[in-house]
């Protein structure tokens, strides 16, 4: 079935954001403005087509109102911030980082039922991993395809932006208050503003790594934040946007009023790389892991490189997700693999994906990319946790 309205729980209806008056600008009164006016009589110059629908969105600062990073959330944001850190820099050098969730989310109730499973197995391994759950509401396309929950919440390409940004923070503020940190991509930099305060781990995709305008949004964003190498497998394109993340940066942007404002950022030292294999081949290897970390030099932190066991390095075949989760552990139990930060996995309640066309969809399917399904994610999860357990005990090598 698909999504409906979100229910609100303690929360504002959601008719107190997307049902403002047509004519208004959130709770100001302001009169928007019509792109679409007519010319002078008599003959001029062309003019270029107006856009074919201008719609002003609620302000990030709004939506923070009315879905605000309550205590139990703003405590779980930052406890898994602090904890991701540690592991980067090494001050934790015990414990591995896994970020597992749906390739995206695009119904509400599938995804709090996901989010309760992982949150109880999550405390139970809490002494091996550090687990946050993907939560992905922007998909990139090579051509065309959903575009994700925020721009299109009701999966039909009606692109009611403002109902999904709504859903969005409504799901990370319920994720978070169930003790449950989240992780997402940031793909539109217009969309951060709305939805960072209550994300824990980001990630900037492969096919925008190289783009400026991401590094400068990382440089500024007060989490660990990845940057997958290219869709040919080049891990230089990666580390290029760490260093650049790295550094204070000055560019335009949106504020919490939702006015354009020129952004200054200090730089971040939590700016880290992801391998996710590239141009048909993996590159998760305990090998190629070291290589990444040598290439990004000094300065880097501790452990700077998390392998995707998703995309190329398991062959686009969810079905080797566990093998390539396995090949980036095996230097664990032989005393290598420091510069490992974690894996990140592709999973949902039930494996497999689906077409959005084409009939009624499948409770906790994916609709984008496979994955696997919850038992696996469960039975792996808990493979992972021994391998590091195991290896905390081992000695540790000498020199």
């Amino acid at each position: 079935m698909r999504p409906t309205r979100v229910p609100t729980e303690t929360c504002p209806p959601p008719a107190a954001v997307v049902g403002l008056d047509a004519g208004r600008d959130d709770r100001r009164g302001e009169a928007r403005h019509d792109p679409a006016r007519p010319g002078p009589p008599g003959p001029v110059e062309p003019r270029p087509a107006p856009p074919e629908r201008l719609a002003r969105l609620p302000s990030p600062g709004l939506l923070q109102r009315l879905y605000p990073c309550t205590g139990g959330a703003r405590r779980t944001v930052a406890g898994a911030r602090g904890r991701i850190r540690d592991l980067l820099h090494g001050r934790d050098d015990r414990r591995l980082l896994a970020v597992v969730g749906p390739c995206s989310l695009h119904d509400p109730r599938a995804a709090l039922e996901y989010a309760d499973r992982l949150a109880r197995l999550a405390d139970g391994l809490r002494d091996d991993l550090v687990v946050v759950m993907r939560a992905y509401f922007e998909k990139p396309r090579t051509a065309t395809g959903w575009k994700g929950l925020v721009n299109d919440p009701h999966l039909d390409g009606s692109g009611d932006v403002a109902a999904g940004l709504e859903t969005a923070r409504w799901l990370l503020a319920r994720i978070n208050e169930r003790g449950l940190p989240c992780a997402t991509e940031f793909l539109d930099p217009g969309v951060a503003p709305y939805l960072a305060d209550l994300v824990s781990w980001g990630c900037v995709g492969a096919r925008t790594a190289e783009s400026q305008v991401h590094r400068q949004l990382a440089s500024g964003l007060p989490l660990p934040v990845g940057f997958k190498n290219a869709t040919d497998g080049r891990v230089e394109v990666a580390r290029n946007a760490v260093l650049a993340a790295r550094q204070p940066q000055s560019f335009v942007g949106v504020g919490a009023d939702g006015r354009v404002a020129a952004v200054s950022t200090p730089g971040n030292p939590d700016a880290h790389v992801v391998l996710r294999g590239g141009g048909g081949r993996p590159n998760g290897s305990p090998a190629d892991v070291e290589r990444a970390a040598a290439l990004l030099g000094g300065g880097a932190p501790a452990r700077p490189v998390l392998v995707d066991a998703a995309h190329d390095n398991c062959g686009r075949d969810h079905t080797r997700q566990a093998d390539a989760c396995r090949s980036a552990l095996a230097g664990l139990g032989r005393g290598a693999g420091r510069a490992l930060l974690g894996v990140a996995l592709e999973s949902n309640l039930r494996p497999g994906n689906q077409p959005l066309t084409g009939g009624p969809l499948q409770y906790g399917v994916s609709v984008t990319d496979p994955c696997i399904g919850w038992e696996e994610t469960r039975d792996l999860l808990e493979e992972v946790a021994g391998l590091v357990s195991r290896r905390s005990r081992a000695p540790r090598p000498r020199g």
